[in-house]
């Protein structure tokens, strides 16, 4: 970026505060919602790829597993750029950078693209394309926690106060892109209505390899097992919490403060009791 663009936002920073609106209730930084229209008038392509996630359940790993298999393991290809770049955000507006979906807009296809939106928030124009989701649902109780932290690094987003004021607002859908509830049971109602493969944080934890081959034949991608290998060596927590491509390292620290939470905080075994939990979901569901 240049020298002269990075000084103004980090004189920018020094007074920013976060401010919060709502689209059709649920709660978006300002910025956001300032760019409503052009974000629900985007133009989706058939041959899009569309990530979907709460916010911190796996979608920077989801993002760099989808992007590898496109490049069929290619992975020197795969580091031309940090992850935030080569996937657009739509949702996001972060001035004095372009809109997500402008800098979509700039791209060739085939595209890979990213969204936090509650299923009803989603342009359309996604659905009239049939565009291709892969969505990754992270259980309550670690989505949580992760936010916390990263609302807390993320000079961008409001302050997230107290432990206990922020497992609050958690609960009642306050926080930035509103409820964990709405946003995975949304999704898993529409799952079979579109093109939307409905992919678990503990199942990639259990199984990597496993859910990135399910991955790969849902985005028509028939690889070797060799190449699986290769993905699941480069998509592992060690792996991306070394790479500038996927730590977040490359954000200034004026923005991402990493001395206060590492992007990458730490990588979760696959537990029993989470298994149970979603068991029990998918019943109610």
């Amino acid at each position: 970026m240049d020298p002269e663009v990075l000084k103004k936002i980090e004189e920018d920073m020094k007074n920013f505060t976060c401010k919060m609106g709502e689209i059709q209730g649920v709660p978006f930084p300002e910025t956001t919602c300032e760019i409503w229209d052009k974000i629900y008038n985007f133009q989706a392509r058939e041959d899009d790829i569309l990530i979907a996630t709460f916010p911190k359940a796996g979608t920077t790993w989801m993002q760099e597993i989808v992007d590898l298999i496109l490049l069929n393991g290619d992975v020197e290809r795969s580091m031309r750029a940090p992850s935030f770049m080569k996937v657009p955000f739509i949702d996001l507006n972060a001035k004095p950078r372009i809109p997500g979906v402008e800098a979509a807009n700039t791209m060739e296809s085939p595209r890979l693209i990213k969204t936090h939106f509650q299923i009803q928030l989603v342009p359309p124009s996604f659905w009239e394309k049939n565009v291709k989701v892969v969505y990754v649902a992270r259980n309550a109780k670690d989505c949580v926690v992760s936010y916390y932290h990263f609302q807390r690094m993320n000079k961008a987003l409001p302050d997230p106060g107290t432990w206990n004021e922020y497992f609050s607002m958690f609960l009642a859908g306050k926080n930035p892109w509103g409820s964990w509830f709405d946003n995975v049971i949304g999704w898993w109602k529409a799952k079979d209505k579109h093109q939307i493969l409905y992919v678990f944080y503990e199942d990639m934890i259990e199984d990597p390899k496993r859910e990135i081959r399910k991955i790969s034949k849902f985005l028509g991608k028939d690889l070797t097992e060799e190449v699986l290998d290769t993905i699941q060596l480069h998509t592992s927590f060690d792996a991306m919490k070394e790479n500038p491509m996927t730590n977040f390292s490359t954000v200034p620290s004026f923005v991402f403060d990493q001395s206060v939470s590492a992007f990458l905080r730490k990588a979760l075994k696959s537990r029993k009791t989470l298994h149970v939990f979603y068991v029990v979901m998918r019943l109610q569901w």
